[in-house]
């Protein structure tokens, strides 16, 4: 019997899950990740989401943090996205090392943003990633290929998150390598000036109508629901991929729904403790 460990198989590896599955033609539906909880990311990729969004940029997730709960998540069906605190150089480098493969970077404001990052996510001569041989993206250099074909296994989100960016909307999906914008409610309605107001009408029509232009340049649409209804709306209406719930908001919801109704039960008690 040989016993030599199994090489891996290229073809499979160098591929992206996210893309792959973005070509069903069904929208993705997702949940973000921000309390950095190895073990509910790992429970919540069996829960039935398409992806889960592990946020680097308002969540305490720091590298290792990230490089663990991709672990956690390889056996699941459910895709993760890494989200960065920003579209910096040296952490794409630093993440794609680490071996995400799917990267949503936030507040990209126009065009030669959009390059910036192209240029940061890929090898010479498409784009100027540094090179390291052994790492865990390359399988610790046992992907024998991945310099070469590393490119078909990423997958570049941008994000279009204030009023700036939705006016310069056109110049950045048209970015070689640019392949999805996902809009985020929140900031955009703090620069529509409505801070706090992420569900409102002015503020998902101005997503609805940037939306049709990114289209009409041929790249994936996604967006943040801010409400369970908007989020119908949006998987109604040919988004690709849909942030439909977050997993602290969900937890803290449970949880104070279940508190109200104790304590409701504990008040009109007539015993009391030791009775």
């Amino acid at each position: 019997m040989d016993a030599r460990v199994a090489q891996p198989n290229n073809n499979e590896r160098l591929t992206n899950p996210f893309r792959e599955a973005l070509r069903s033609g069904k929208p993705l539906i997702g949940i973000w990740s921000m309390l950095n909880s190895i073990n509910a990311s790992e429970g919540l990729g069996w829960a039935g989401y398409d992806w889960l969004l592990i946020d680097g940029e308002h969540a305490p997730i720091t590298l290792p943090d990230a490089m663990t709960h991709l672990r956690a998540l390889a056996p699941t069906p459910t895709v993760p996205i890494v989200r960065l605190p920003w579209n910096d150089r040296i952490l794409l480098k630093q993440f794609l090392d680490a071996g995400a493969r799917t990267l949503m970077l936030p507040y990209v404001q126009n065009a030669d943003e959009a390059r910036a990052a192209v240029d940061a996510m890929h090898y010479p001569p498409r784009g100027n990633r540094g090179v390291a041989a052994m790492h865990r993206a390359s399988r610790y250099g046992f992907e024998k290929d991945y310099l070469r074909n590393a490119s078909d296994s990423l997958f570049l989100i941008v994000q279009a998150e204030t009023a700036e960016a939705l006016e310069n909307i056109d110049m950045i999906a048209a970015v070689d390598g640019v392949d999805a914008v996902f809009f985020g409610p929140g900031d955009l309605a703090a620069s529509m000036g409505k801070l706090g107001q992420a569900a409102d009408a002015d503020v998902t029509d101005a997503i609805d109508r940037a939306a049709e232009r990114v289209r009409a340049c041929g790249k994936a649409v996604g967006v943040l629901a801010p409400t369970a209804d908007i989020a119908e709306r949006h998987l109604r209406s040919g988004y690709d991929f849909v942030s439909v719930a977050n997993e602290a908001a969900l937890l803290f919801s449970a949880a104070s729904t279940s508190a109200r109704r104790f304590r409701e039960v504990a008040g009109t008690s007539a015993a009391g403790p030791g009775v």
